[in-house]
């Protein structure tokens, strides 16, 4: 609207005195133009004509701004409305407030990734029954460092058994404190009392927490284009409805969610060699946002943000494009070599094989670093049946020794490597 505005208006202060003096001068003073006159006219006619022109044009160019304006609104629209705010968290979190550790450095952030295993959603039946219950089938915990040059992804293995305090399930009823495997957590009272438990387990203050449903993490690899990855050797996996070639394989949204979620056909059916493979499709995943120019191009932008919201609960400070830009804009320049993945140290649990409970002191070391945004070094994986704890086995302590190595990969990783 302001540049029709400025068109039309300028041309016109300056071409309407100029168009004064011809034709008072002229045809003004009785009889046909002649000589100078007449040229003069044919001057006046010409500018006429061009203000017309340039008021046309700027017409145009105004309505033009305007049905940008408002398509450009109708699409921060339909992407605000995607997103669902998890008011019943904040209420709960809010509640707990007094106990909950605090920040200790300004600007990192600290952001709880949870994915759900809701068979409840769009598209979601055909994996499965839903019993009425959920769990956080994945659980990540992303550090971004106050300087926004690294990033740091935490995987905490649903098996993994851990002090779950009382929390208020769905009914309004309330649980007992109890040590159970983490996963219950979220099962019994949802994504308050996952990030409860986890500010219990770590010590670290969480910032932010987003839910997302098999649907949504579909739709955000299609939005892509796929996601590579490299098969050592074929898979038929009827459970996971895979069915894939060996050697790299660029995966679509529902091949994708069968890799990640596998466990017979690929690896040693572990879910500490499925939580490894979840990382390296996140690097992969994470390295084609940025390889391919998605973030800076808008036709390529929009399909990825649309479905990056699409199936998202958030905390209501996320819960707009606003919050989600706040928090991705400064991520954009981290190096792929600086985000990071990795699973919290852990081994099998000694009340049973089965389960999973912390490499201490380990854990500790790296539960420091994230509270007081210190940086984290990785090295790669440990042996499948090693325990996840430091890569280095010299054991820090004070003065000069060496900080923690652990065990993990980053999205600059190559996928057949």
């Amino acid at each position: 609207m302001v540049v029709g505005a400025h068109v039309c208006g300028t041309e016109g202060d300056v071409s309407d005195d100029d168009a004064g003096a011809p034709f008072g001068g002229g045809a003004g003073k009785g009889g046909p133009a002649s000589g100078a006159g007449a040229s003069a006219t044919g001057d006046g006619l010409r500018r006429r004509r061009r203000r017309r022109r340039l008021r046309r044009s700027g017409i145009v160019v105004a309505v033009l701004a305007v049905g940008a304006v408002g398509a450009g609104w109708a699409v921060y629209a339909k992407l605000d409305g995607n997103i669902t705010s998890d008011e019943a968290a904040a209420a709960e979190l809010a509640r707990y407030e007094k106990e909950r550790p605090t920040s200790l450095v300004r600007g990192a952030r600290n952001v709880l990734l949870i994915g759900s295993d809701s068979r409840s959603g769009d598209g979601n039946a055909r994996y499965g029954r839903d019993t009425g219950t959920e769990r956080s089938d994945t659980t990540i915990l992303l550090h971004l460092a106050a300087g926004r040059d690294s990033a740091t992804a935490v995987s905490l293995p649903r098996d993994l058994m851990v002090d779950v305090p009382d929390c208020r399930r769905p009914d309004g009823s309330r649980t007992e404190p109890v040590l159970a495997q983490f996963n219950y957590a979220y099962e019994v009272g949802g994504s308050a009392c996952s990030i409860r438990t986890v500010e219990k387990l770590t010590g670290v203050r969480i910032d932010h927490h987003v839910v997302v449903d098999f649907q949504g993490f579909k739709e955000l690899v299609d939005a892509l284009d796929g996601v590579e990855v490299c098969l050592r050797k074929p898979v038929d996996d009827k459970d996971a409805k895979l069915r894939l070639p060996a050697g790299r394989v660029t995966l679509d949204g529902e091949q994708a969610l069968g890799y990640v979620r596998a466990r017979k056909s690929l690896g040693d059916g572990s879910d500490t060699d499925r939580m490894d493979r979840q990382q390296r499709f996140l690097g992969a995943l994470v390295n084609k946002a940025q390889s391919n120019g998605v973030l800076l191009n808008p036709m390529k932008l929009y399909p990825v943000l649309d479905a990056a919201t699409s199936s998202l609960m958030t905390d209501p400070d996320l819960a707009s494009l606003r919050g989600l830009y706040d928090l991705a804009r400064g991520l954009r320049g981290i190096p792929t070599e600086r985000v990071q993945f990795l699973t919290v140290p852990r081994e099998p649990y000694a009340g049973d094989a089965n389960r999973d409970q912390l490499v201490e002191p380990d854990a500790e070391k790296l539960f420091t670093r994230l509270r007081t945004d210190e940086p984290v070094e990785i090295a790669a994986a440990a042996e499948p049946d090693a325990p996840t704890g430091s890569g280095d086995p010299r054991e820090p302590g004070d003065g000069d020794s060496p900080a923690p190595t652990f065990s993990g990969n980053t999205a600059a990783d190559d996928v057949c490597e």
